[in-house]
């Protein structure tokens, strides 16, 4: 049975250690209890790993399977590849079409096409395609040059494919993924991921847990939400992550990572720019952005010397200074 997990970013769940390419098998399996956990549908893995701090792959189910609600267990699994938001999106759109019958399918120039209804699955392809899914776990796919997708529901997957596509999927634990040149990909709700693969992309994830990723010439990442994280993998790229104790990376020697929030931190590789804010606030009610006070910010460049490659820092007391524990953030 083909099936997904997620992982902390060491490739562990639950304190055991995982590696891809690898097999495992246990005698017994029982639900919350023992056992090998996935999830069928792809986006139920951010019910249980947000994507701001984890990594999902492809996995196969053997031996003794069981299922409930969104989840599944099994005796024996393998664990395949490292699959990226993007996947993720493309994956639950696919599923839901192949266990369903379209509501609303359009091929040819300008299409439009609608599925409203939990589970509904919506594709249009062909220039200027307009595609919509609204209702729980719905599915819409735009396929063509300045094709709109859009999935409104919980844990809707919502995908842009060519020039100029537009992505959004609305409500927790939504996908949006826009590949393609000037393709926007947008997430609003918690736990949602968005990810724009391609040059001028601009992706932005909007409620706490979010993940935001911009792979491409000059994209823009931003994660707004506490606890968010944002990456730019790419020429010029900019990333943004505004939210209490918010992450942000900078993949790229000419771009930059900006993280604004309360006990946020940022890294980048050798070359880039990271932007870092000193906040006062109080830590009782770190929700309430009007109960900060700005000290201070700096902006620095790694160098691989006074400053780290691939190192967390974050801003305390007017310094930059390493991210050191948890309790730093």
């Amino acid at each position: 049975m083909k099936a997904y997990k997620g992982f902390d970013k060491d490739m562990t769940c639950r304190g055991f250690q995982y590696k891809e390419g690898e097999n495992y098998e246990v005698e017994k399996a029982e639900l919350c209890e023992s056992g090998f956990h996935a999830c069928e549908y792809p986006l139920d893995c951010f019910s249980y790993y947000s994507p701001n701090q984890s990594e999902y792959h492809e996995v196969d189910l053997e031996g003794d399977i069981q299922k409930e609600d969104n989840k599944c267990v099994a005796t024996k699994i393998h664990i395949g590849g490292r699959i990226s938001i993007a996947g993720l999106v493309q994956a639950a759109i696919e599923f839901t079409m192949s266990k369903i019958k379209p509501e609303a399918k359009s091929n040819g120039y300008c299409g439009a096409s609608s599925a409203t209804g939990d589970c509904g699955a919506s594709s249009a392809t062909g220039d200027c395609g307009v595609s919509s899914a609204t209702g729980n776990r719905g599915a819409s796919s735009a396929t063509g040059d300045y094709g709109a997708s859009s999935a409104t529901g919980y844990k809707g997957a919502s995908s842009a494919t060519g020039d100029c596509g537009a992505s959004s999927a609305t409500g927790d634990c939504g996908a949006s993924s826009a590949t393609g040149d000037y393709g926007t990909s947008s997430a609003t709700g918690n736990c949602g991921a968005s990810s724009a693969t391609g040059d001028y992309g601009a992706s932005s994830a909007t409620g706490d847990y979010g993940a935001s990723s911009a792979t491409g010439y000059k994209g823009a990442s931003s994660a707004t939400g506490d606890y968010g994280v944002s990456s730019a993998t790419g020429n010029c790229g900019a990333s943004s992550a505004t939210g209490y104790k918010c992450s942000s990376e900078a993949n790229d020697p000419c771009a930059i990572a900006v993280a604004w929030g309360y006990k946020g931190r940022a890294k980048g590789v050798k070359g880039a720019r990271i932007v870092l804010a000193d906040w006062t606030g109080n830590e009782s009610k770190y929700w309430k952005e009007n109960e900060w006070t700005l000290n201070g910010a700096k902006m620095i460049e790694i160098d691989g010397e006074k400053y780290k490659a691939d190192t967390w820092y974050t801003m305390r007391d007017g310094e930059v200074v390493e991210w050191g524990n948890e309790d730093d953030l």
